[in-house]
């Protein structure tokens, strides 16, 4: 039983030094136009290997899987180390509705979920 709990003494420890941001190029992006957005996972200051999940949240709370760049490839458990970047575009059907950006990203055991509000014009 002691080595159950200094493994999770350990990990939960090791979970405090994750830090996961996310980066949008403005809250009110142009329609049919290019929208960067940026992830970065870190441990303890250096970069860590991490999945992510990006989703569009709807104003009735629907989830809609996000497509990397230019591809039919959805961002959904999707490995990276360090820094991801992608884009965005927002499709006319979205202009001046409120939407989230929500990114899921898991590093080791910890799962941390940042959310970005959006409203297209």
């Amino acid at each position: 039983m002691k080595v159950l709990a200094a493994a999770a003494v350990a990990a939960a420890l090791a979970a405090t030094g994750v830090k996961v941001t996310l980066t949008g190029s403005g809250h009110t992006p142009r329609i049919n136009k290019h929208w960067p957005y940026v992830v970065r996972a870190t441990v303890d200051g250096h970069p860590a290997s991490a999945r992510l999940t990006a989703q569009i949240v709807d104003p009735l709370g629907n989830a809609h899987a996000v497509q990397f760049g230019a591809t039919t490839k959805r961002v959904v458990n999707w490995p990276f180390k360090g820094v991801f970047r992608d884009y965005l575009v927002w499709p006319s059907s979205s202009r001046g509705i409120p939407l989230t950006f929500r990114v899921t990203v898991r590093v080791g055991r910890a799962r941390h979920v940042l959310t970005y509000r959006v409203t297209p014009r």
